[in-house]
């Protein structure tokens, strides 16, 4: 497996990591926690070094299971876990300096590790000045505790302020072919100060694999898409050109839409390190074979051409969800 470095740190990690919250959360009930160990501990074998769980998933048993998957092999792996909402009490956002000591003890003592490689504020909270944030979590790192500071859907203006503060390692925000929006401010921003960029949902949320088509339904009591602008019936027909412009390219290049798709986002920069989330050791093993897929010069280009061609249909995210996203 390739390694790449998060930004001007010395954070090495797998090309790939695995993004480890729908085996809890959002994409349908919880996977059976024997499973879900068997999978997390196979992407190692195969060379996974990058795990990325929350607090808010679940809540708690996520960040359990990737500890307890991942415990045999602590040293040689890196955990990315995050801090930033209430999940006791009035539900909301909080990156109050206290709650993210108190946040940081209870993921160290549910991962069962005494350090967390990587913790992310998950959304920025307006009510606490991201100076008083990075400076809690800078204490942290003082501490011990924690080894890099990294920000979750922050725009370009709380990026610079917090790194000001505290380095920031890396920046993770939704990104993919259909989801372009850090390509205006926050990629530049992480170029100009060294910071390593983490796309969640490389994938688009399953719908570039070429797996959903106009037909395909989700339940509404467990899986969160149900919500989502960009999955309703309407919006999955319409959206279908971008499914077949990787299609297109995948045939050509001996591979499959998303191995196309998580190719894209590995030739955009050397520093960017998607996690796509799968819950089946197959498609971990497919995800990862993206790294051996080459796309020239050329291929970019056609992919760019054919893209800018395409609308695509739907917000996203849910109002709700985009509200908490720094712009």
């Amino acid at each position: 497996m390739q390694k790449r470095k998060l930004g001007n740190s010395n954070l090495e990690v797998s090309a790939l990591g695995l993004g480890c919250m729908g085996f809890d959360f959002v994409y349908g009930p919880p996977t059976d926690r024997q499973e879900g160990v068997k999978v997390i501990r196979a992407a190692f074998e195969l060379g996974v070094t990058f795990f990325d769980t929350a607090e808010v998933y679940g809540p708690f048993t996520n960040e359990e299971l990737v500890g307890n998957a991942l415990a045999p092999f602590r040293d040689q792996v890196v955990i990315a876990t995050k801090f930033g909402f209430n999940l006791e009490g009035t539900p909301g956002l909080n990156s109050r300096p206290e709650h993210i000591k108190q946040v940081a003890e209870a993921s160290l003592k549910r991962m069962k590790t005494d350090v967390i490689d990587l913790f992310y504020q998950h959304r920025v909270d307006p009510n606490v000045p991201i100076e008083d944030v990075a400076g809690a979590v800078k204490e942290l790192i003082q501490e011990g505790k924690v080894k890099h500071f990294g920000l979750s859907e922050a725009g370009a203006q709380t990026i610079r302020r917090a790194h000001a503060v505290q380095p920031v390692t890396a920046v993770q925000s939704e990104y993919s072919l259909w989801t372009r929006d850090p390509e205006g401010e926050v990629l530049p921003i992480c170029e100009a100060l060294s910071i390593g960029f983490v796309p969640w949902s490389p994938l688009g949320q399953g719908f570039l694999t070429g797996k959903v088509d106009a037909s395909t339904t989700f339940d509404g009591n467990t899986d969160l898409r149900s919500t989502f602008p960009r999955f309703t019936p309407e919006a999955l027909k319409a959206n279908q050109a971008v499914v077949g412009l990787l299609k297109d390219i995948a045939g050509r290049k001996n591979s499959t839409p998303a191995q196309i798709a998580l190719a894209w986002l590995l030739a955009q920069k050397p520093w960017i390190v998607p996690i796509p989330g799968t819950r089946k050791l197959e498609r971990v093993e497919e995800n990862l074979r993206s790294a051996e897929v080459e796309l020239t010069s050329a291929d970019l280009s056609e992919i760019e051409s054919a893209f800018s061609k395409i609308t695509v249909q739907g917000a996203r995210l849910p109002e709700e969800h985009l509200n908490l996203v720094d712009r």
